[in-house]
């Protein structure tokens, strides 16, 4: 065991992206992350979609309800 800088004792250090960001006062917490693959697809599907019933029902009174 050395304590010259650069040096670990055993113990994993934590990189950047697990620090704790306060806000509030310290009532919510953030840390920096990434986006899953499967939530990014989740994303795209929902936007494909909003973009086709938007498109197929732009003006009207909605599916269903034209009179």
């Amino acid at each position: 065991m050395s304590d010259e800088p650069g040096q670990t004792s055993g113990a994993v250090q934590d990189s950047h992206h697990d620090d704790l960001e306060g806000y509030g006062g310290g009532h919510v917490q953030a840390r920096h992350g990434r986006v899953n693959k499967w939530l990014l697809i989740v994303y795209t599907i929902m936007f494909l979609w909003a973009l086709y019933y938007g498109i197929t029902y732009w003006g009207g009174l909605g599916p269903g309800l034209d009179y």
